[in-house]
């Protein structure tokens, strides 16, 4: 089983740009907490999570193209790639999100990107930031506008879940670990 230590040799072998890693870290906690909701095993979907953009730094315009055969022969597990290639269904990957774990994955890797952005906006970071204020900044089209909301909505149908409570999860998950992600906010 992928382990979250592997997942991070793995991730660092391929990714140095900072932006990249923190949204990897993002997409990871965020997974720790939908893992929790679910019952499954949290570092496992962490690690999952970690490693989620692989191969994005080096062929963005082939993203999930290079991941495969690279991570069978790093070890990692034919259903772990397969969760990993799910989370692009439809944009760069025809593999369907089934188990909940590759719901998830599909549904919080641009969600996490919302939460960002609202928590960057604020004083005290992801510390204090509510439901309330994350869907209103959801609505606003405007605001962190590369994030596909479409998509959002989409995994929170396959989820059988509401936006509303997905986010909460993924918050309380990225909270956390405020400061390793950079989101405690501008005074501290």
């Amino acid at each position: 089983m992928l382990t979250l230590e592997r997942a991070r040799e793995l991730n660092n072998s391929m990714v140095t740009e900072e932006h990249l890693r923190l949204h990897a870290l993002n997409v990871c906690y965020a997974m720790g907490a939908m893992a929790r909701h679910f019952g499954g095993d949290v570092e496992h979907w962490q690690a999952i999570g970690l490693l989620h953009d692989y191969d994005y730094e080096k062929y963005p315009e082939e993203h999930l193209q290079h991941t495969e055969a690279p991570l069978l022969a790093a070890g990692v597990s034919p259903e772990e790639v397969r969760a990993i290639l799910s989370h692009g269904y439809g944009i760069c990957s025809d593999v369907e999100p089934i188990t909940d774990l590759e719901k998830s994955l599909f549904t919080v890797d641009e969600l996490t990107g919302i939460i960002q952005a609202c928590a960057r906006m604020r004083p005290n970071g992801i510390t204090d930031l509510e439901i309330k204020s994350f869907m209103k900044k959801f609505k606003d089209k405007k605001f962190a506008a590369k994030c596909d909301r479409a998509l959002v909505l989409k995994g929170c149908e396959m989820l059988g879940m509401e936006l509303r409570d997905v986010a909460e999860l993924c918050i309380e998950g990225m909270r956390e670990h405020a400061a390793e992600i950079g989101l405690l906010g501008t005074g501290a």
